[in-house]
């Protein structure tokens, strides 16, 4: 008998991460001494800011490493509903704050609560990896909206109705969006949430790239547009991005009390609380001045310019120019070549790490990430460029 025949129905339809693959992959190549260039990973490359690791150090040192509560210590959640207040405009208590693992944990959460059998759960493509595979080990069915360039790769409210069926149950609204950046406008929003509201479906609002908007634009929370959608609404978010504390694994989710108190069940007997150092260290975050984040913004914005500004002079791709995160989508059609042999081929030909984007549904495309240092990305152009003129 093959082993996998004894393994959990469960995870045979569940693909493995095609980010984790490559960026793997490049990390084998790097540990063997080539020179490899990574515009791959969704991770800052700032270091975590000093106040932060400070403030682990002093957990560790006056003994906080014990058990929490399991959805986190009351000092963290009472200071992300002030930051909810300040900076999203909606207001939640403390008992409908739950911390856990990471974003991608409070996501998960939330769908393990909410989707019985064959739930649909709308998804907006091209869509971050996970949101699908999460929602097959939920034993929901993903159906998703495909969205144009020329749309800034955003849901319309007709784009929306047109999916809805009687099973629908939950949309999944990422703004700033993975891998193509967009932002969704307060008009834009208050149309979708019109939907919602009338059609009685749930919206998981991954808000995990919020602080990294450029252009001047601004983030708008759906759920603070009014009661009704705030009712409906599951806003998560967390301090990866933003803070460069991806390794730390805080994430954050604020619900109706009736949901934030079912996950709170069920994180009871999964992880319990989240790291009690690492939620130490989210304490300082939390509390790191607006100019914090501008000074980041600002460098991002910069690394995107250039980056735009090279690749629209290259031969056979057309990046779409994000509005937020750290990522540029760019189409690859005239390559002739689906994005994994894209991918592929640049590694082992140029040594230079993107990520395909069949993963995200979208095979004609790759994500650049312009999360490096200015000195690498420029390196990373110059390799890119020199590969697509001899495709």
């Amino acid at each position: 008998m093959h082993i996998d025949t004894r393994l959990a129905k469960r995870l045979k339809n569940v693909k493995p991460s095609s980010t984790l693959a490559i960026t793997s992959k490049a990390k084998k190549l790097k540990s063997e001494g080539f020179d490899i260039i990574t515009l791959a990973a969704g991770e800052p490359d700032f270091d975590t800011p000093d106040f932060v690791k400070s403030a682990a150090i002093e957990a560790i040192n006056s003994g906080f490493t014990k058990y929490t509560p399991t959805t986190g210590i009351p000092e963290l959640k009472k200071l992300i509903c002030e930051k909810f207040s300040k900076d999203n405009s909606v207001e939640y208590t403390p008992s409908q704050v739950v911390v856990s693992c990471g974003a991608k944990h409070s996501i998960f959460n939330a769908l393990f609560a909410l989707v019985n059998p064959k739930d649909e759960v709308l998804i907006p493509s091209p869509y971050w990896v996970s949101y699908p595979e999460m929602v097959n080990l939920c034993a929901g069915s993903a159906r998703f909206i495909q969205t144009l360039p020329k749309n800034n790769f955003k849901i319309t409210a007709k784009d929306l109705s047109s999916q809805i069926s009687d099973k629908t149950k939950i949309l999944i609204l990422n703004s700033p969006s993975n891998p193509a950046g967009s932002v969704y406008t307060e008009d834009e929003l208050r149309e979708l949430a019109a939907i919602c509201v009338k059609n009685k479906i749930f919206v998981i609002s991954d808000e995990i790239y919020e602080k990294l908007i450029y252009d001047g634009l601004r983030h708008i929370s759906i759920a603070s547009l009014n009661k009704d959608i705030c009712d409906l609404t599951l806003t998560v978010n967390g301090l990866s991005k933003s803070y460069s504390m991806t390794g730390w694994r805080i994430g954050y989710l604020a619900a109706p009390g009736y949901i934030a108190e079912a996950i709170s069940r069920l994180q009871d007997h999964s992880t319990s609380n989240p790291n009690s150092i690492a939620q130490k260290a989210g304490l300082a975050a939390l509390g790191a001045p607006d100019s914090f984040y501008k000074k980041i913004c600002q460098q991002f914005q910069e690394r995107r310019d250039y980056c735009i500004g090279r690749l629209k002079a290259m031969p056979k791709i057309k990046p779409v120019i994000p509005q937020g995160a750290f990522y540029i989508f760019c189409d690859i059609a005239k390559t002739n070549l689906d994005s994994t042999e894209v991918a592929n081929r640049l590694l082992d030909e140029k040594s230079l790490s993107v990520i395909p984007g069949e993963g995200f549904g979208a095979s004609n495309y790759i994500r650049l990430s312009f999360a490096a240092s200015l000195e690498n990305l420029k390196k990373g152009m110059d390799r890119l460029e020199d590969w697509l003129k001899k495709v």
